[in-house]
C-alpha cells in the first residue's frame, strides 16, 4: 500500500469519526426514535397492580434533570449516555418473579445497546476535551438515583411489586431522555 493510499484512509477514518460525533441533529432523530421504541417495548410489560401501589416510592430525581433547559448538548450526551448506562444494567438483573416477556427484555436491551453504541464515540470525545458545563456533576447525582432503584429492588427482593414499580419509574426516565435529546442541535 502506498503512502499516499495510507493517508488517504487515516484522513477518510478521521473524517468519517469526526463528522459523526459533530452530527448532532442526526444523533437526536435517532435518540428520539429510539427512545419511542424503549418506551413502548416497557408498555409492553405488565403495569403496576392495583395492590402493589402500596409499595411506590420517590426515588427523588436529580434536580437537575428537572432543570434540563440548561443543559448543553455536551451535557444532555453525557447524562443521556449515563441514564442508559444505568438503565440496562438495572434491567439486567433477577426480573425472573415479574412474568415478563424475556423476549421484550432482550429487544429492549439490543435497543438500549444500540443507543449508547451511537453516543460513545460522541461521549469520549467530549470527556476528551471537557467539553461540558453540568454533566459532570449531574453524573454523580445520576449514580446516586439509580443506585437507589437497585437498592430498592434488592430490599424487596425482586418480587414482581418492586420490578413494577421500578418499571414505572424508567418509563419516566425515557420522558426525561426525550427532553434531553432534544437539546442535540448542531
Amino acid at each position: 500500500m502506498t503512502y499516499r493510499c495510507l493517508l488517504q484512509m487515516v484522513l477518510l477514518l478521521c473524517f468519517s469519526t469526526t463528522a459523526l460525533s459533530m452530527n448532532y441533529s442526526l444523533l437526536r432523530f435517532q435518540q428520539r426514535r429510539s427512545d419511542t421504541v424503549c418506551q413502548k417495548l416497557l408498555r409492553q410489560l405488565p403495569s403496576t397492580p392495583q395492590h402493589c401501589l402500596e409499595v411506590r416510592m420517590d426515588f427523588q430525581v436529580p434536580e437537575e434533570m428537572r432543570q434540563a433547559q440548561k443543559f448543553q448538548k455536551e451535557d444532555a450526551v453525557l447524562v443521556i449516555y449515563e441514564m442508559l448506562q444505568q438503565i440496562f444494567g438495572i434491567l439486567n438483573r433477577d426480573f425472573s418473579s415479574t412474568g415478563w416477556s424475556e423476549t421484550v427484555i432482550e429487544d429492549l436491551l439490543v435497543e438500549l445497546q444500540g443507543q449508547m453504541d451511537h453516543l460513545e464515540p460522541i461521549q469520549k470525545e467530549i470527556m476528551q476535551k471537557k467539553n461540558f458545563s453540568m454533566g459532570d456533576m449531574t453524573i454523580p447525582h445520576l449514580k446516586t438515583y439509580y443506585f437507589n432503584l437497585v437498592e430498592y429492588l434488592l430490599s424487596k427482593d425482586y418480587n414482581s411489586c418492586a420490578w413494577a414499580v421500578v418499571r414505572a419509574e424508567m418509563l419516566r426516565n425515557f420522558s426525561f431522555l426525550k427532553s434531553l435529546t432534544g437539546y442535540l442541535r448542531d
